[in-house]
Parts: C-alpha cells; structure tokens; sequence
C-alpha cells in the first residue's frame, strides 16, 4: 500500500467503458481490509505516532508500511536493514524467511466471525504484495504458501470462512509490483514508484494469469489492485487489461474494482489515509489502518493506533460523503490478531449494533456537515428519513440549521420518543447518550436528493 492519485494511463485502443457501482457496495459502507503475508514475519517497519512526518528524502528508508519491508530492506543505512541484521544476521535474504513462516494461531473462521460481529459487510485480504509471495495455489511460482511456509491456500480458506459469515469476499493484488521477479534496485522515491517496475509482455502475462487464477477460483466480489498495471497490457490483445476485466465480469456481474490500475475504467475511488473533504460525486473508498501500518508492525503500540471515538467519526464521515471505510487490520505471522486492534474493531463494531441504522444502506444529504462548524454530519435513509449525527454527545445540546427546524419540531427523535427542544432552539441530547462518540438523531424530511 502506498498512497498516490494516478487514475488514467494513455489511450492504446482498448475499450474501457464506466460501470456504475453496485448497490451491494453502496450499501455495505464497512469492509475489513487484511495485510497479511510473508511480510508479517519480520513484522517491523518505523513507527510513527498520529502527526509525525519525515523528511521527504526519507520517506522510503524510513517506511512506516511493515508491508514494504522487502523493499525496505534493501536500502542502504535503513533502519529495517538494521533491525534484519540484527534479528535474522547478515546473510539472511527476506525471501529466505518463508521457508520459517508458520501459522499456527491461525484461525480464518474465528477471523471471518469477528469482522462479522463487528460490523463489516465485506473483507478483502491480500493475495499477493508486492514482495510477490502468494497466498494461493497458483500454478505461475513456487514462491506461495502452498509451496513454503503455512504449506496452505491460504486465499481458499479465507474466501469460504468468509462466505460461511454472510461477508462478500474481495481480494487486493499487486499489479505492477512484484520483486520477486523484477530486478530492480529498491525504490526511494514516489517517481521510481512507477519507473522501477517491469512493464515487458511476459510479466503482463504473468500477471494476468494469476488473476484470472483468483477469478476463475473465487469469484471475488472486490478486485482491489494497487499502484498499477503492466503498460503492455493496457492496449487490446488476448491477455490484455481489458480482456481480464471482461473475464472478471463475465463471472462477476456483480463485481467492483477500485481505481488503481492506471487506465480509464474506475470503479470505486480510493483515499489512503485521507479523506475527501466534501461530499463526493462518485462512490469512494477510505482506506487505512487501525495504526499506522497496514502490515503487523511489532514496533507500534496502542499511541500509534486511531482513537475509539476517532474511528466511529471516522466512518461516519466517510459515508456521509458518499464513500465506504475499508478499515485494515494486520494479523501476526502465526495468525492471531493484535489484541489493542481487535479491541478498536469490537468498539466500533458496538456503536454501529445500536446506530446502523444511520450507516448502511444510506446516502449523502444535499450537504455532508454544516458550514457553521456545529459538529454533525448528514446520512439519509428511504423515505425521507433524516439521520443527523452529533459528534459531540457531551455537549449536551445540538444546534440544528434553521432549514430542519420546523421538520425537527414534528418528526425528531433520538429513537425512543420525541427529543425535546429547548428555548433557544436546541435539540437537547438525553443524558444517556451523552457517553456515546457519536447519537443519532432521526427525523423527516423531502430533501433526500
């Protein structure tokens, strides 16, 4: 994962027409994103606490992504060569760790369970990053966890634990990125990003072979890919971009994918620990992790980690945006999750048991917040019902727009009874909501847009 904004590649002929995005989707508003791979066996990457930045010249020696660390590594003087040698001694290349990946705490049904129980409609793990080592039975490498280490496709087993908890199943995939089977210094800029990478045919079949592997054996509802795809591919041709997406939809009609591939065919636009800051025309995807690594990064404690109340805003304003929050969570090498990041989860997943009805299946209103500053954030549901989140229970009272005064004074409650207005015009907020990160207020209106 790395965040960057490049949407469209140059025009070669093939045909990439717009598709709308599914009301599945549209619907769901909550996803778990997993990061889990051979990267979670060194599982360090520099720490960050919430604010703190480094130069931009270091930004790559200095990954705060534990998932980058096959890249990390390999610069000269970073502190992840530092921490390899150290742990592992000096001539212990990263692909040498597969072969001692074990997962023996791992348990997809009890994964699947939990993000279930929390809140999530779907979840989308890692097939393959950018390290190349994939996590199914493919038939393109030796490099997987069927051939090393868990000696398990470990994707089979994630997609049906999946599908048995009622969640759509997507998966991310790396599309232009593969070390494996590159041969390339490491990358130390965001212009390498995109210049040390194998663009020649014969990776492009590669690549398009192993997705239509997952294709053929998941019928993934999400194809989330990242930073790229093979510029050889992009023009029409048998194994190009666009007969991929053809296959995918051919067995997928329900399916989504997200904007990264570098052609003009956006499905869901995505936002890596950044938010848009209106209200959006087009669905989109808030994406981050639960700290401030996707990967499991054993150097990060609970600072580094979103705050309980943070994270419930953080949902909500996304969706009042009209976007998802697809919400990474990054499991140890043996399988069992980082119990501060599972506590964040089951915290949300409380607030959306009492207050879903404010999240899923809703839009935009005609305006995400108000312009005063009051903090709220709009989400609609059918038949002009109005949710009007306060963000701020303990204030004690919420200052509505003089446009949903007279629609409050009739409909507005706080789900059991009618709220009452004070004087001043103030919805007051019951003492027993005043706890919460975040009480709802319903009421009607015909403003949905």
């Amino acid at each position: 994962m790395l965040h960057f904004d490049r949407r469209v590649g140059p025009d070669l002929g093939a045909d990439y027409p717009s598709r709308e995005v599914p009301e599945w989707y549209r619907d769901a508003k909550f996803g778990v994103f997993v990061h889990w791979g051979l990267y979670s066996v060194p599982g360090w990457a520099t720490s960050r606490l919430p604010g703190e930045h480094v130069p931009v010249e270091l930004e790559f020696s200095h990954h705060q992504y534990a998932e980058w660390y096959a890249n990390t590594v390999r610069i000269p003087g970073s502190p992840a060569r530092d921490f390899h040698e150290r742990e592992y001694g000096v001539g212990t290349t990263y692909e040498d760790l597969a072969d001692s990946w074990t997962v023996q705490a791992y348990d997809p049904h009890a994964w699947m369970r939990l993000f279930a129980a929390c809140g999530a409609r779907y979840v989308v793990p890692t097939a393959k990053h950018h390290d190349g080592f994939c996590l199914w039975d493919t038939a393109t490498t030796s490099f997987s966890s069927v051939h090393r280490g868990p000696r398990r496709d470990l994707i089979a087993e994630l997609a049906g634990a999946a599908r048995e908890s009622g969640l759509r199943f997507g998966l991310y995939y790396s599309g232009a990125l593969d070390w494996h089977v590159s041969d390339f210094p490491p990358i130390q800029s965001m212009t390498e990003l995109f210049t040390l990478r194998r663009n020649d045919e014969a990776f492009a079949r590669y690549s398009f072979d192993q997705l239509a592997e997952l294709i053929d054996a998941h019928e993934p509802d999400v194809l989330w890919n990242d930073i790229d795809w093979p510029d050889s591919a992009k023009a029409v041709g048998p194994y190009s971009l666009q007969a991929l997406f053809e296959r995918y939809y051919g067995r997928v009609p329900g399916g989504v994918v997200n904007d990264r591939w570098g052609v003009p065919h956006l499905g869901a636009r995505t936002r890596e620990y950044v938010l848009e800051e209106r209200t959006s025309p087009w669905v989109w995807e808030a994406t981050r992790g639960l700290g401030r690594s996707f990967g499991y990064n054993r150097a990060e404690d609970d600072r580094h980690l979103i705050g309980r109340a943070e994270l419930v805003h953080l949902l909500v304003d996304t969706v009042a945006k009209n976007g998802n929050l697809l919400l990474n969570i990054g499991p140890r090498a043996d399988g069992s999750l980082p119990e501060s990041q599972v506590e964040r989860l089951r915290y949300l997943g409380a607030w959306l048991d009492a207050h879903g009805g404010a999240i899923y299946g809703t839009r935009p209103w005609i305006r995400h917040a108000e312009p005063t500053g009051e903090p709220v954030r709009y989400t609609t549901g059918p038949e002009g019902t109005l949710h009007v989140i306060a963000l701020d229970p303990a204030a004690g009272r919420l200052r509505l727009a003089e446009d949903l005064l007279e629609p409050a004074r009739a409909t507005a409650s706080w789900g059991d009874g009618p709220a009452e207005i004070d004087g001043s015009g103030n919805i007051v907020i019951p003492e027993g909501l005043r706890g919460l990160p975040a009480a709802v207020l319903t009421l009607r209106t015909d403003a949905r847009p």
